[in-house]
């Protein structure tokens, strides 16, 4: 996740580009940047690190222009440096473009605009961009007043992947054309002028009237008008909206909490956590990850160490390394791994999970198992954050800044990232299990429109949350996968709402739980692996038989005469299931926490990074 700004009207542009990006930098801080159109010619400034050390530039005080693009990075394709940071020019230094999102087709179009004779200095995916349009650009009729509109427009069409931009040439220095797809972009007008950002907070102080860019939509922009196109490039008339959110209400996107908020970036962040390690047809990509067969094949088992709900997200993760590289995996808690003298050695491979990088218990646990000549593997959310620095290897998720202190989007990242992984290892070990394979790989790329479609089924979570949220105690069941996801489920209930919840194996309720099952005790049940489906119904049965109320999140097909409280979530394999079938949950944890009236946000006691053991 990144933040774009951009500006065109009567001011001079650059304390606004810089403004914005100061307001957007928990969007993305490793890197930013700002271009202006100076005396005819495109000026740049840009440097990795936060927006202060552009702000923090001499030269910013010579830029004069009223027109101007800018952007703060969360990098995904190369390391942070000034090269990799935006904004982006092709090689005749005369278009600038600032880019949000994944382009999945990068190398095929460097290898088209190599052939073309264009050359490349960075290691991201935007570079392809500028070149594009400059190859497109000279394509076109000297004289066509359309050359600029037209050559973006070619060249986005050549894009797979998702993208917010903005392009700025010296050519036409009078106008910014800007498009998106799968990655917000809004434009706010007072009058001439007219200001760009990815989220609403970077432009509100200035004006309160937006238009909110669909997908496929281009706009051209000038101080005196705007032209917006549609997908099909056919020009269209769009009305702003009146944006009435305070300030603090603004920094969250129009959404009441940070936590509602994280939830519903959740199909993004799944998308931009996919990126580009996964395309169809493909093999999966994870060249940061210097692996080999034969690594692989000697090793005797594999450790997933993490705490909280990253611990979570290794439990529902095991089944799918196991199903699909035949390797024992183990989940393990990162405070009790390294004193219970774990049997760890050069044959052990060992993945850390932790969103910010910094967890204490987690990076002892780290340098405790290379001590002992593991190979390890980070998995982490926050660029060179110390987890990062310590471990063999890193594969980042891109979930973008956490700002709730309850996980929400980092969770479903993990999970994502680590059954790419598992995949990765499969095809590796050059796994007979091709079928499955690819079938997961599809289901993969569907997740982030599936996790939509779950977004949208609200009202019956928002009911249940009225009825329970006065309760003490709840239950959470599930077999397989779910059970994983029951945890998941609980720890959310407990961390914000403060309601006591524990979560069992469904087939364990005989075993003792069942006692505490009387009339009107809450039972949450997950039914999605259709192998289970019986036996799944079976335990819920003995639940209300004996008084308690239950709620089913499912994907199979289960009698609503049974279970009138019934989510239904969409299909997916069952070793993805988590990552659907938890969102629901969240959604409940925070209607109730909102029923009793909490801080969502920071509840009681709990830090977002646990730096200390």
């Amino acid at each position: 996740m990144c933040g774009i700004v951009g500006y065109i009207g009567n001011s001079k542009a650059s304390p606004i580009l810089i403004n914005g990006l100061l307001k957007l930098e928990y969007r993305g801080y490793d890197s930013a940047g700002i271009a202006t159109i100076e005396n005819n010619n495109i000026s740049v400034l840009k440097n990795k690190g936060r927006v202060k050390e552009i702000q923090n530039m001499k030269e910013i005080n010579y830029l004069e222009s009223n027109i101007g693009i800018a952007h703060t990075r969360w990098a995904t394709h190369g390391k942070p440096s000034r090269e990799n940071a935006h904004p982006h020019l092709d090689n005749s230094k005369t278009f600038a473009v600032v880019h949000n999102g994944i382009i999945e087709n990068h190398e095929e179009l460097t290898t088209f605009l190599k052939n073309a004779g264009y050359n490349f200095l960075s290691e991201t995916d935007t570079e392809v961009i500028p070149n594009l349009i400059h190859y497109y650009y000279s394509k076109e009729e000297n004289n066509s007043k359309d050359r600029f509109v037209n050559a973006v427009r070619k060249a986005i069409l050549d894009l797979k992947g998702s993208y917010a931009i903005e392009v700025l040439s010296s050519l036409e220095s009078d106008r910014i054309i800007v498009a998106r797809k799968d990655s917000p972009l809004v434009i706010g007008i007072n009058g001439d002028e007219k200001y760009i950002a990815s989220d609403i907070p970077a432009i509100l102080e200035y004006t309160n009237n937006i238009y909110i860019l669909n997908d496929g939509d281009l706009v051209e922009i000038t101080n005196k008008a705007m032209t917006f196109y549609d997908e099909n490039f056919k020009i269209i008339e769009k009305t702003p909206e009146l944006i009435t959110w305070d300030a603090k209400a603004a920094d969250k996107n129009g959404y009441e909490d940070f936590m509602l908020k994280e939830i519903y970036e959740q199909p993004t962040s799944i998308r931009e956590t996919i990126g580009t390690r996964l395309r169809p047809n493909e093999k999966c990509d994870f060249s940061e990850i210097n692996i080999s067969k034969e690594y692989l094949s000697g090793i005797s088992r594999i450790y997933i160490v993490a705490c909280g709900t990253a611990m979570y997200a290794g439990l529902a993760s095991k089944a799918i390394f196991e199903r699909l590289t035949s390797i024992p995996v183990e989940v393990d808690i990162s405070s009790e791994f390294r004193y219970r003298e774990p049997l760890i050695d050069e044959n052990t491979l060992i993945i850390f999970i932790s969103q910010s990088g910094e967890t204490a218990d987690t990076i002892a646990a780290l340098k405790n198992a290379k001590a002992h000549g593991s190979k390890t593997i980070a998995v982490s959310n926050v660029i060179g954050s110390s987890i990062t620095r310590e471990a063999d290897f890193t594969v980042y998720t891109h979930a973008g800044p956490e700002i709730a202190v309850a996980s929400t989007k980092a969770y479903t990242s993990q999970i994502t990232v680590l059954a790419l992984l598992a995949l990765h290892f499969a095809e590796i070990l050059g796994s007979n299990e091709k079928e499955l394979i690819n079938n997961l790989k599809n289901e993969i790329l569907e997740l982030p429109s599936k996790a939509s479609i779950v977004l949208e089924n609200t009202e019956l979570l928002k009911a249940f949350a009225k009825i329970i949220y006065n309760e003490k105690d709840l239950f959470f069941i599930g077999r397989g996968t779910d059970y994983a996801v029951s945890l998941e489920a609980s720890l959310k209930l407990k961390e914000i709402s403060y309601i006591h919840s524990e979560a069992y194996q469904s087939g364990e309720l005989k075993h003792g739980p069942i006692a505490l099952i009387e009339d009107d005790v809450t039972v949450v049940g997950f039914i999605t692996d259709r192998r289970l489906v019986d036996k799944s119904v079976s335990n819920l049965q003995e639940v209300i038989t004996r008084g308690a109320k239950t709620l089913l999140i499912t994907n199979q097909d289960v009698s609503q005469d049974v279970f009138p409280n019934i989510v239904n979530i969409p299909k997916v394999n069952h070793l993805l299931s988590p990552i659907l079938s938890v969102i629901p949950l969240q959604l409940l944890a925070y209607y109730v926490s909102k029923e009793k009236g909490l801080d969502v946000d920071k509840p009681r006691n709990l830090a977002k990074s646990v730096t200390v053991e």
